[in-house]
């Protein structure tokens, strides 16, 4: 509006078409914000037929400000405190750009004091996503103008890139992280890519029909994240009194139910329709959740323990020393590492001691 406002200044007598052109959004936009200007800002903007363009029927000196309430700015301002978690990353310089243009609009309304709010208020992010701002930018593009997006990805734990065609339908922040929803024309089917993995330089292309029937809310309902799957599970996991207060506090999934159980103990339940997320969920809780059901998450959670513990022993402080005392012959130093350690006797990479002496 500060664009079009500055036109019909110059009097260069803007339409709706050229207007959607230069700021790149549709006529309608255009419309409603002059619309906006005239009825809610009362500016007196009218249509010239002889120009084909819109003008101010009387001397305009400045833009209104935009009236706002103190929890509207209560409101802004937690939400410019959430994005603190792009400071050093590409979108650091436009969000400010954006946040600071928004506070020249409405300072003569504001009655709140931004330094209170600053002392008062804070957020804490931590592992903010890594990404190209042009890369962002370009798929950003594709989706808005619906056109085949094509460009070089890299999957988690693949050996050599790939070239993927797509039709990109939605972007998402989820726990910090960007994805793009796209349907994989080579595929034909629906994937998701996190958009740090996508090479720089992606080719917009033809545009595409879009599919009415996409809906993201749908597609995610059975995931504990992003990554959706083909199965149907009912899982059921018990927190210990420690942790009972933590998942109280929070809501984890739309599916979810909570079952108090004896000693301040809970079971959550989730329809989920794959594993991988709710697992590595699951593990992050350490000793303070068991999995109640199904089998196959059971399984899942039990290889991944026995892997970590097999990392920890294999490389023990305690089996070092163990060893160097017995190279330097050292009986007495042998049995009390023995006693004192705190191995399980079906540990991996147990041992047996004999002693070809008596030992004190």
């Amino acid at each position: 509006m500060l664009r079009i406002h500055q036109q019909l200044i110059d009097k260069k007598y803007p339409n709706c078409s050229k207007l959607g052109t230069a700021l790149e959004v549709s006529t309608k936009t255009i419309q409603r914000d002059l619309d906006y200007m005239r009825d809610q800002l009362n500016l007196p903007v009218e249509y010239d037929q002889g120009k084909h363009g819109y003008y101010y029927t009387e001397p305009v000196t400045h833009f209104p400000t935009i009236p706002t309430t103190e929890g509207e700015l209560l409101a802004l301002f937690v939400a410019q405190k959430a994005l603190q978690q792009y400071r050093g990353t590409s979108f650091e310089k436009p969000l400010a750009n954006a946040f600071e243009k928004l506070a020249q609009v409405m300072e003569d309304e504001v009655t709140v004091s931004l330094q209170e709010l600053t002392n008062s208020l804070s957020f804490h992010h931590t592992g903010a996503a890594v990404m190209d701002m042009e890369v962002f930018q370009r798929v950003h593009t594709a989706l808005r103008e619906s056109r085949v997006l094509t460009f070089d990805y890299k999957k988690l734990n693949g050996k050599r890139k790939e070239t993927r065609r797509v039709e990109p339908y939605h972007l998402g922040s989820i726990d910090g992280q960007w994805y793009l929803f796209a349907n994989d024309l080579d595929r034909d089917d629906m994937r998701t890519f996190v958009l740090g993995r996508i090479q720089e330089n992606p080719r917009i292309g033809r545009k595409f029909k879009r599919d009415k029937e996409f809906n993201l809310r749908e597609r995610l309902m059975g995931s504990f994240g992003v990554f959706s799957g083909e199965g149907r599970y009912r899982v059921q996991i018990e927190f210990d009194d420690f942790a009972s207060q933590l998942v109280r506090e929070r809501n984890w999934h739309p599916t979810q139910e909570i079952e108090d159980l004896p000693g301040s103990e809970l079971r959550l339940t989730l329809q989920l329709d794959s594993l991988e997320e709710i697992e590595r969920w699951i593990l992050g809780w350490g000793g303070h959740a068991r999995v109640v059901r199904p089998q196959a998450l059971q399984r899942r959670v039990r290889a991944a323990l026995k892997e970590m513990q097999d990392n920890y022993y294999g490389s023990s402080p305690w089996l070092a020393d163990f060893t160097e005392q017995a190279q330097a012959s050292q009986p007495d130093r042998i049995l009390q590492l023995a006693l004192e350690s705190d191995l399980r006797l079906d540990a991996p990479g147990q041992m047996r001691l004999r002693m070809d002496q008596p030992v004190n």
